[in-house]
């Protein structure tokens, strides 16, 4: 890896122990930029600085710095002016307070920088503060100079580097007002118990494994135009739709989360719904209805015959008795159509047959006397 050029040189001042040291740029940006160009030609878009006074391009040397008042009116500022104020940051990072790390809010956070040791007489120093911070476990709050106004940072140690993150300044970091939602809602337990599946279902990850993807498909856009092929063509996004069942959408996040880690989603099992069919309930059979009623003049048929058995017990027995017997069975045989004028026959054959029985009961007494 090739050295990288420093920013910025000065010192470090822990107490009355100073530390030379270069400040370098921790971060890169790999993103790609463009040029503005003429779409006619081709030609390249540039802006030239011109003096809206005498409409004329003006160079470098000739540009200063000036503040532009409420009214619109410019007040000039030189380098002379700067170079007088009361800034005893200017070439100094001065370490004012050491602070456990979840002291420092994340929204504070700006630009990375390395501190490297300003040559062989800084190393003893630069080792102290590192292993004072490792054992600490703490890091430092520094104010320092950079780009014309003075600045706040923290020191830290990334493996055997004092690194130092530029922090804004506590009034720069706007509070969260209005930004939560106004309505009031409930999550409830079971809400809660999917959000966690869904955390423990993705994991953790290792963020060398993430990587800018638009900047690799931007980057073919861009190779195959230089071939003169056509440019590959990307899918379509998903499209996020509104979110109308919460707990359906936290299962189905849930499920696509396990089939992309390469796990098999959990079973689902459904209590069984009953079925609804078009095609209405068939009528019972009509046989069951004959035979319903077929029993019913059975059970007709036999109560008359023993009412009618023990009437002619205690006279002499007839005829009529083994006509109504026959009448009975004849009643019981008739077909499902006929089963209700079976059922009312049976009831006249049995009166017929009862008043026969008191007719000839009547007759046969004077037989007896005249014996």
């Amino acid at each position: 890896m090739p050295p990288v050029r420093s920013i910025w040189n000065g010192a470090i001042s822990f107490g009355l122990v100073s530390i030379p040291i270069k400040l370098v740029n921790a971060t890169e940006s790999h993103s790609i930029s463009f040029r503005q160009i003429h779409l006619e030609d081709g030609g390249r878009i540039r802006y030239r600085k011109v003096c809206e006074l005498e409409e004329k391009e003006v160079s470098g040397a000739e540009i200063g710095k000036g503040y532009e008042d409420a009214d619109g009116t410019i007040i000039p500022i030189t380098d002379e002016d700067l170079s007088h104020l009361p800034l005893p940051t200017a070439k100094t990072i001065e370490i004012v307070a050491f602070v456990p790390a979840d002291r420092i809010d994340p929204l504070q956070m700006d630009a990375a920088y390395y501190l490297a040791a300003g040559g062989a007489p800084a190393a003893k120093p630069y080792t102290l503060l590192r292993e004072a911070l490792k054992r600490s476990n703490k890091v430092a709050i520094a104010k320092f100079a950079l780009r014309g106004r003075e600045r706040l940072g923290m020191l830290r140690v990334v493996e055997d580097a004092i690194a130092m993150h530029g922090l804004l300044w506590p009034d720069e970091v706007r509070a969260p007002q209005g930004v939560a939602p106004d309505t009031k809602v409930t999550v409830n337990d079971k809400e809660l118990d999917l959000a966690d599946a869904l955390m423990d279902t993705l994991g953790e990850i290792d963020l060398e494994d993430l990587h800018d993807e638009y900047r690799e498909a931007l980057e073919e856009v861009v190779a195959a135009k230089a071939a003169g092929e056509t440019p590959p063509e990307a899918p379509e996004p998903a499209k996020g739709g509104k979110v109308l069942d919460l707990m359906a959408a936290l299962e189905k996040s849930v499920r696509e989360a396990k089939e992309s880690r390469g796990e098999e989603p959990a079973e689902v099992r459904h209590l069984p719904q009953r079925k609804t069919s078009s095609r209405t309930t068939p009528k019972p059979a009509q046989g069951r209805k004959s035979t319903a009623k077929t029993a019913t003049a059975k059970k007709t048929a036999s109560t008359s015959a023993s009412a009618s058995a023990k009437k002619s017990t205690a006279t002499k027995k007839t005829p009529a008795k083994k006509t109504a017997s026959a009448s009975a069975k004849r009643t019981t045989s008739t077909s499902t159509s006929a089963s209700a004028s079976a059922s009312a026959s049976a009831k006249k054959s049995t009166a017929t047959k009862t008043t026969a029985k008191k007719t000839t009961a009547k007759k046969a007494t004077p037989r007896k006397r005249s014996a």
